[in-house]
């Protein structure tokens, strides 16, 4: 019999410790979302099966403010972080090796590099600047500062979709007498629509669950929906957090079962 390869799920406590990180990582997140049920106004003692907290949660014009400006920000900038990615993407995979292109890499996909809160603080000083020399306070500035942190959660899968395209395709709609642009729209498009959708989709998630950017970035009365659970977290915590972070975990899991369901290879 041919002896095996090294194989690390046989070394030997390896079930035990995956386990154990399985535990610790998602027994956390079942406790919060089975105490955003609990009838009690006590975080740490159950009082009942009640959907108090979710009714309060959706009276509250505070969360409904907050929910709508994270969701105005987060389709605003899953959209620009797209078509952005989209074009380097195009740009760095249908040519030729060219100088530097290992440089243009670096630079598209430096979010993903650099520690969060220093892109934080940059921005800050940068749109600091900016607020001070226009007055202007809106939110163009966090739609801004999420659309360049989400450009390289966009770029990855869609560079991965082009990377896996057949090129034959597009040569041969050339050969065809096609244009650049009828080229992109009858062919390069379509192939490319699940990459992009799948792009936009993970930048939303990532604007959604964004706290350290903006809260840096963001101004008086600009909470979006994780920074307003960071301020009840310093106030009064009470079993209405759970239930929001409940109905985020929710869309976020769907978003990212379509993401899944988008990329992954069929057989």
């Amino acid at each position: 019999m041919a002896e095996r390869g090294f194989q690390i799920n046989r070394l030997p406590g390896f079930a035990t410790i995956a386990i154990a990180a399985f535990v610790l990582l998602y027994l956390p997140i079942v406790t919060l979302v089975a105490y955003s049920f609990n009838a009690s106004n006590s975080v740490a003692v159950w009082g009942g099966f009640s959907l108090h907290w979710y009714v309060d949660a959706w009276d509250n014009d505070d969360v409904k403010a907050a929910t709508m400006r994270s969701l105005i920000i987060g389709a605003s900038a899953a959209v620009l972080s797209t078509a952005l990615a989209t074009m380097a993407a195009l740009g760095t995979t249908r040519r030729k090796a060219f100088k530097g292109q290992t440089f243009i890499y670096v630079v598209i996909n430096q979010p993903l590099m650099v520690p969060e809160v220093v892109t934080a603080v940059a921005l800050l000083i940068f749109f600091g600047i900016i607020k001070v020399a226009t007055g202007y306070q809106g939110l163009g500035y966090l739609i801004a500062a999420h659309t360049a942190f989400c450009i390289p959660f966009a770029y990855l899968p869609i560079r991965a979709r082009l990377e896996s395209m057949d090129l034959a395709l597009e040569t041969a709609a050339a050969d065809l007498y096609a244009t650049p642009w009828q080229t992109f729209r009858r062919v390069t498009l379509p192939l490319l629509a699940p990459g992009i959708m799948a792009g936009a989709m993970l930048a939303f998630v990532i604007s959604l669950d964004d706290v350290v950017i903006t809260e840096f970035v963001k101004s008086g009365g600009q909470d979006t929906l994780p920074t307003y659970m960071l301020g009840q977290l310093r106030r009064a915590f009470t079993p209405e957090v759970n239930a929001i972070s409940t109905m985020l975990l929710a869309v976020t899991v769907l978003l990212l079962t379509l993401f899944f369901l988008l990329t992954r290879k069929k057989d």
